[in-house]
């Protein structure tokens, strides 16, 4: 699949889990990829693996919640590959735990994280994309903000409605510039979701049997190529809207 080709992608959070593999299917899909995150060991492993199937990659360590860091990025990216024409704003510090439990840092780490690093991006990718004809951002959220029990996760799920907040906001206002904003809502193998398993088992158990198709998502083949999906042609008419890849487990209707 080259449904891709000659397109730039920036894809944070992609040194493991959901972000790693969405950047092996946008790179699968022909894009040049620009793997963001906190350790570059871990992006680097990601790049090479990349370009070990004979895709391209820029691997550049990026603290999301440092607006410095966020424009580095961007700049970086430009210089490597010319243009910026799809953003994948993953990385997210989780504050998890109940409300009396989840201290005003881990909160404040969990919003600077995630929808302020979302904000920044898609602020600073957006004059590129408009000069370029347009582009696609996907934006992540979670099932979470939208559990029939909110025990233990309401300053998470806070952080990422926000996110989706921030997704039909940018739909509504640079549509005509052809820039397309969505939300994905993924269960994923991803080492969160394990440990959430491991440490969580029985509501673990009781979570996967709400899951219509009775599996968790695989990270590039069911989450990644979602995604390319999503930035390809076929879906250009599709904007501002939550997809949720859980297996039929969530309704954002």
């Amino acid at each position: 699949m080259t449904e891709l080709q000659g397109k730039t992608a920036i894809i944070t959070g992609a040194g493991q889990g959901v972000g790693q593999g969405i950047a092996l299917a946008l790179a699968a899909a022909g894009a040049a990829v620009v793997v963001a995150g906190r350790t570059l060991g871990k992006v680097e492993s990601t790049a090479k693996l990349i370009e070990s199937r004979g895709g391209k990659a820029l691997a550049v360590a990026c603290n999301v919640k440092d607006a410095a860091d966020l424009a580095a990025l961007v700049a970086a990216a430009q210089n490597a590959f010319g243009e910026v024409d799809i953003l994948v704003n993953n990385a997210q510090e989780v504050p998890q735990g109940k409300l009396l439990d989840v201290t005003d840092e881990a909160f404040l780490a969990g919003f600077e994280s995630g929808p302020l690093a979302t904000f920044r991006l898609m602020k600073l990718v957006q004059p590129i994309m408009a000069a370029r004809g347009g582009g696609t951002i996907i934006n992540l959220a979670s099932s979470a903000g939208i559990r029939w029990d909110m025990t233990g996760y309401g300053a998470y799920a806070a952080v990422k409605q926000a996110i989706r907040s921030l997704t039909r906001a940018g739909a509504a206002e640079w549509g005509r510039e052809n820039i397309r904003v969505l939300t994905i809502a993924p269960h994923a193998e991803s080492p969160g979701l394990k440990w959430w398993v491991e440490n969580n088992p029985e509501e673990a158990a009781a979570f996967f049997r709400t899951i219509p198709l009775g599996r968790i998502g695989k990270l590039e083949e069911d989450i990644g190529r979602a995604v390319a999906a999503l930035c390809g042609s076929d879906l250009s008419y599709l904007t501002g809207a939550t997809i949720p890849l859980d297996g039929g487990q969530a309704n954002f209707d």
